[in-house]
């Protein structure tokens, strides 16, 4: 028997489906990749992730990790040093795209 948490879970994952259809459908979603893109590297994100990749790979050795690994231990990091200015602008960015959007 579904309880109201699933019903919740199930609109939650329907409206993501809904809102991630119209970023494509409009080109917003392309668009704010490549402003994330823009802002990791100005403020040196990419570089300090290049860097961590080459110190987990120089740790673990090249012969005992996979990219899977590789992504699996960057990850976590990785996102925390994404400054919370960039996160910002992101999210506002998406705020304002989904006020324009009357039909969602």
């Amino acid at each position: 028997m579904a309880g109201i948490g699933d019903d919740r879970k199930i609109k939650d994952a329907q409206m993501r489906a809904t809102i991630n259809q119209k970023l494509v459908e409009t080109g917003e979603r392309e668009r704010l990749k490549e402003l994330l893109r823009t802002r990791l590297v100005e403020c040196g994100w990419r570089d300090q992730l290049k860097q961590y990749c080459k110190e987990v790979v120089k740790q673990k050795g090249l012969e005992h990790i996979t990219v899977d690994d590789l992504v699996a231990e960057i990850t976590p990091k990785g996102r925390s040093l994404v400054p919370d200015n960039v996160k910002r602008e992101l999210l506002q960015r998406i705020r304002t795209f989904l006020a324009q959007q009357s039909n969602i």
